[in-house]
């Protein structure tokens, strides 16, 4: 079985303190919402794999700072999903292409639903969720001095 590599860049406002999430319109995950990101090509890394789905999904856009937030794999060892944790400066109207009709952005917690079944459970993680927290305290004390 074929090693599947994907990459999902959960996008982050410093200014608004808000999340990026896109609404899918193709494939098995139509009309859920979810990350920027997809299936890397058989040369790239997680990373470089993400910015090229980044550029087609949403534009080119200025990132401040990436942080990975987790990486999953599956029991069979076929499927690993690297979830990054992107800062932007502030929110920006996303340039869509044709796999999404739409996009939010929502403060911590207030995920739009449905959600993806994978960033559902990825985001419900008590480790992830943590990690989120912390990031976003560190910007609110680092933007105070």
């Amino acid at each position: 079985m074929k090693e599947i590599v994907c990459s999902g860049a959960l996008i982050y406002s410093k200014k608004a303190k808000r999340f990026l999430f896109l609404h899918r319109t193709k494939g098995k995950n139509k009309n859920f919402w979810g990350l920027v990101g997809g299936i890397n090509e058989k040369e790239e890394t997680p990373w470089s794999g993400l910015q090229r789905e980044i550029v087609e999904e949403i534009g080119p856009i200025d990132i401040c700072k990436s942080i990975p937030l987790e990486t999953f794999v599956s029991n069979d060892n076929h499927f690993h999903f690297y979830t990054y944790l992107c800062l932007v400066e502030d929110e920006f109207i996303p340039q869509l292409n044709d796999e999404h009709d739409g996009y939010a952005w929502t403060s911590l917690s207030k995920w739009p639903r449905p959600l993806h079944p994978g960033l559902r459970n990825t985001l419900s993680v008590k480790i992830n969720q943590v990690k989120l927290e912390t990031v976003i305290k560190l910007l609110d004390l680092l933007s105070t001095n």
